[in-house]
């Protein structure tokens, strides 16, 4: 007996989201009309997704093993699939179509699945294209966040017509093309039968009309090349490379939705100060009398001098936490600074320094 689990590959917990999206990922790499396609997998995986897709049939095939579908031709035959035979005769790139014969229906869209498969483009499913910019920002700035202003060049509305493409003034007709409906249906025939499938219409760009005059500034197009200010917003604790996302604000396409704005930023490097998560790290140079007899320093932050004191006897290359200093995160919190302490020993002693030295050294210093 098949396991319709083991076929798409779930676990017999999966939820229905697991179990479409397993199916949909199968029926992709089997269909029969795609490269490499395999007739007897595609209909095993649709078999077991017309089961564990419905929750009926799925409560029936988990207690007994078997689905009792209602009417004649239900069930499964000895060879699998529907007794009364597989029927794609009713696929459509739509969504909705029946899927075995009678008792064995159900539906998914196929414009997911297939539209790769046959060209496939439903009313409304084009957008402008996706474009990226790059912005580079001062340490300080990708710290503490910044806004910036940015002139780039891409195709956006016409602000002669407001993208409709008519001519101040003209009206709109029906498109003739498409008959008003935005889009042309096509058929097709595959080794299963006939598919139907619908693209949006070339001439009306899927809104269904017209105009009766053109815009002469875009020629009808909607939109044009041109100069658009964007203003970005840095938010605080950026790091290098990040990319900030701004939908809408891509190129816009005749009778579709603007596509996004990618801005990838490109932090500089700061010669004081690197990052550690959200705490900044730096360093200070002292002398070796500080060293060991301890002190106070003053010491550069990104929010101005700060005094730093020095514990009695520390040692070269350990650190001082200065807390609050770092970079922010979360709401009103931020990371430290973490001052990494190097002692400058010197490299030549005067006779008087060298006395004392062996004073302390008969010590046990």
């Amino acid at each position: 007996m098949k396991n319709f689990y083991d076929i798409l590959g779930v676990a017999k917990t999966a939820t229905e989201d697991e179990i479409k999206t397993a199916f949909r990922k199968l029926a992709h790499k089997y269909h029969p009309d795609k490269k490499g396609g395999d007739e007897k997998k595609f209909k095993e995986v649709s078999e077991a997704y017309s089961v564990l897709s419905d929750k009926k049939k799925r409560a029936e095939y988990d207690t007994y093993g078997r689905t009792f579908a209602a009417g004649q031709g239900g069930g499964f035959s000895a060879q699998g699939g529907p007794a009364s035979g597989w029927d794609f005769s009713n696929f459509s790139a739509q969504g909705g179509s029946a899927f075995g014969g009678q008792g064995q229906n159900f539906e998914f869209d196929l414009g997911d699945i297939f539209g790769d498969f046959f060209g496939a483009q439903g009313r409304g499913g084009r957008r402008g294209r996706d474009i990226s910019i790059d912005i580079e920002v001062p340490f300080r700035d990708a710290i503490f966040g910044t806004e910036r202003r940015v002139l780039i060049a891409k195709m956006g509305v016409c602000e002669t017509c407001s993208g409709t493409g008519a001519k101040p003034g003209s009206k709109m007709t029906m498109c003739t093309t498409c008959n008003g409906k935005g889009e042309i249906r096509e058929t097709r025939n595959s080794f299963f039968g006939t598919f139907s499938s619908a693209r949006e219409c070339p001439r009306c760009f899927g809104r269904g009309e017209v105009p009766e005059a053109v815009c002469g500034t875009c020629r009808g197009e909607g939109v044009v090349k041109r100069e658009e200010e964007v203003h970005v917003v840095v938010p605080a604790g950026v790091e290098d490379g990040e990319m900030i996302r701004m939908p809408g604000r891509g190129e816009a396409a005749s009778g579709a939705s603007a596509g996004d704005l990618y801005v990838k930023l490109h932090v500089k490097a700061d010669a004081r100060f690197t990052r550690d998560g959200t705490n900044l790290v730096t360093s200070l140079s002292i002398k070796l009398s500080d060293a060991l007899l301890g002190g106070e320093h003053r010491i550069r932050t990104l929010d101005g001098e700060e005094a730093l004191s020095i514990p009695t006897g520390i040692k070269h290359g350990e650190v001082v936490r200065v807390r609050g200093k770092g970079i922010p995160y979360g709401r009103g919190n931020r990371g430290d600074l973490m001052v990494r302490i190097d002692v400058d020993f010197p490299k030549k002693l005067s006779r008087t320094a060298k006395n004392l030295i062996e004073q302390l050294r008969g010590e046990g210093l």
